[in-house]
């Protein structure tokens, strides 16, 4: 009997590798004949695991869809992965929770040989502060707003939702995970305009179930498209820039994503640039080492001119 219940794990584990086996690879791995292989299947079934099978020459059998999520059999690197990969999730609203009820359950059938490993990483590595380029919290999306989103792809279907106070009709193509946030790259309908819309602002509405047909992107490339869009309108706060020097100089100076750039003459050019808050513009404009004016808003020229009297009270050396 351990040595059936054994293999039968064994065969588990191998229909979750990959989509199909034959009676015969399977038999071969495990050491049976194809007889046995056929009579452990209908053992797994009787256990309410659901194994599907095929006819014919390239026949075989798959593990299917259930009622319960079958045991997951991992090899030693496979659970280390997962459990350190458990410690790291962020990002997404309640996952942190999850994640830590899931970790439990892992750690409890850990092997003994593996929970060196993991206790040896889990103290040993820290986790720093995400957002280190913005003074902003980071942000989290609920994980209901991913699923609906992400099911509109899959399903070709338009999604409606509201987007800052504002209703939008959206043609959904890509989900884009970029800087602790989540992006959506959508046309509208009505305009065949392409967007970009952060996730955490969006509020989708029911369903529409109207299905569409994929409109090619300019370009194809959705995420150089939504690293383009977020810098004009995926901020919070933008500002419009007058920069002392070509074009080239200041893209070669920034990242694509946190600013459009527009040559203007072979000496000067306009940057559009975005952040989460006016101070994270101000501080970080005075790294490209050029001189610039501001176009608007105001409120940048007044936070300017506190960040200036404070770096030059900051020059003075004591006394």
């Amino acid at each position: 009997m351990a040595d059936t219940a054994a293999r039968l794990l064994a065969l588990l584990a191998l229909l979750q590798t990959r989509p199909d086996w034959t009676s015969t690879e399977l038999g071969s791995r495990l050491g049976v004949t194809p007889r046995t292989i056929r009579n452990d299947i209908d053992r797994l079934r009787e256990l309410d695991y659901p194994v599907d099978a095929t006819r014919g020459a390239a026949g075989g059998y798959r593990l299917g869809a259930g009622a319960k999520l079958p045991p997951l059999l991992l090899d030693d690197e496979e659970a280390v992965a997962v459990a350190i990969g458990l410690r790291a999730a962020t990002g997404i609203a309640g996952v942190e929770e999850s994640s830590s009820r899931a970790l439990t359950k892992l750690e409890q059938v850990l092997p003994s040989r593996l929970r060196p490993t993991v206790e040896a990483l889990a103290t040993v590595i820290d986790r720093a502060p995400e957002n280190t380029d913005t003074d902003a919290p980071d942000p989290e999306v609920d994980a209901g707003v991913l699923t609906a989103v992400a099911g509109a792809i899959r399903d070709v279907e338009w999604i409606r939702f509201e987007y800052q106070g504002v209703s939008r009709l959206v043609e959904p193509y890509r989900l884009l995970s970029w800087a602790r946030r989540w992006y959506l790259v959508g046309r509208d309908p009505s305009t065949d305009e392409w967007g970009t819309f952060r996730a955490d602002w969006i509020e989708p509405r029911m369903p529409t179930r109207r299905r569409f047909a994929p409109a090619p992107l300019p370009g194809g490339d959705y995420t150089a498209f939504a690293m383009r869009s977020i810098a004009e309108s995926g901020w919070k706060v933008h500002a419009r820039l007058r920069i002392a020097a070509p074009a080239e100089a200041v893209l070669a100076r920034i990242h694509h994503a946190v600013g459009v750039v527009e040559a203007v003459s072979d000496t000067e050019s306009v940057l559009v640039t975005g952040a989460d808050t006016l101070d994270t513009i101000a501080a970080y404009i005075g790294m490209l080492g050029m001189d610039f004016t501001v176009d608007s808003p105001a409120e940048l020229r007044a936070l300017l001119l506190t960040f200036s009297e404070r770096y030059a009270r900051a020059a003075i050396p004591p006394s």
